[in-house]
């Protein structure tokens, strides 16, 4: 019998992704209704050493069979993201001859799942280079434990800031998960749970929308709490949308100018209209010390960004 395997590995995976569409034809590389459905793939993620090798040798294949008429368009990936490495503790990367390799079993389970992947995550940027450090293993774990503590703060009615903390968080976890800013998502969940630990005040929906944002990062601790917390299955739930009202700045600050340098800074709610803010202004202690009673010849006011007062 003839043998047909004689290609490198490198064939066979410069076109896998492929047969995954439609994995049990046995007539056609796969079906091509299945192919313009599926593809091209969304992200390519992959180490930077493949750049030169898988990535170029598949784009060369799929763009032969692009030639050919057998597979849409000419690119076979969307998007290309390449992950970063963790070195050992000495700065080196993990080597068994080194002796610096880290065991995650051992990670897992002394402090669990949850801490190693939320840990790994804050590390540092997805496509960084870092230091493996065991002491900041624990300041996961001390995370995680003040996290699952806000359930105790669960009431029918919570403060503006919690809203508007929850709701800036869904908005910002939703953007960096497309982006792959993993640390900052974690960054978001410390700062919104320090604001609840203040305020000792949540509503049972705002904790529900937080638990399912963070669920990808810690589906462990999310899943237990929503079980408990809402009691449904968080798997079935649907990722919320942020409320904008929540987005817009509460409070924003406007420089006042009287001929043309900064005199007062007043602390304003957006939108704020422009007779509203010129009473303020010449009711302002300052901007009367600076005009010495004198009237205003011209007043200027361009929205939410400065006051200008001509005396």
């Amino acid at each position: 019998k003839r043998e047909t395997d004689t290609m490198p590995n490198w064939a066979g995976s410069s076109w896998y992704f492929l047969r995954y569409c439609d994995p049990n034809n046995n007539q056609y590389l796969a079906d091509r209704s299945k192919l313009d459905f599926w593809l091209p793939v969304d992200v390519y993620n992959g180490g930077m050493e493949h750049t030169t090798l898988h990535l170029l040798y598949s784009r060369f294949w799929y763009k032969f069979l692009s030639d050919l008429g057998l597979v849409p368009g000419v690119e076979p990936y969307k998007k290309r993201v390449a992950h970063g490495m963790i070195l050992g503790a000495d700065n080196q990367k993990m080597s068994k001859s080194l002796g610096n390799v880290v065991n995650p079993d051992s990670v897992v389970e002394k402090y669990g799942t949850d801490t190693l992947r939320t840990y790994i995550l804050f590390i540092g940027p997805y496509d960084d280079v870092a230091p493996w450090n065991p002491s900041s293993i624990s300041g996961a774990s001390r995370f995680l434990k003040r996290f699952w503590q806000i359930s105790k703060f669960i009431s029918n009615k919570e403060p503006e800031s919690v809203s508007r903390a929850v709701n800036i968080a869904i908005k910002k976890v939703s953007e960096d998960l497309d982006n792959f800013h993993f640390n900052t998502i974690v960054s978001t969940i410390m700062g919104t749970t320090n604001i609840i630990h203040k305020e000792e005040n949540i509503t049972k929906e705002s904790l529900g929308k937080l638990l399912i944002i963070f669920y990808p990062l810690a589906p462990h601790i999310c899943a237990e709490m929503y079980d408990i917390v809402i009691g449904e299955n968080i798997v079935e739930a649907k990722w919320p949308e942020y409320d904008q009202k929540y987005i817009v700045e509460s409070k924003i600050e406007i420089p006042v100018q009287i001929n043309g340098k900064v005199r007062d800074k007043l602390t304003v709610t957006p939108g704020i209209s422009e007779d509203e803010i010129k009473k303020m202004a010449l009711a302002s202690e300052k901007i009367k010390e600076w005009t010495k009673n004198q009237l205003a010849k011209k007043i200027i006011y361009i929205k939410d960004k400065i006051l200008s007062i001509v005396v």
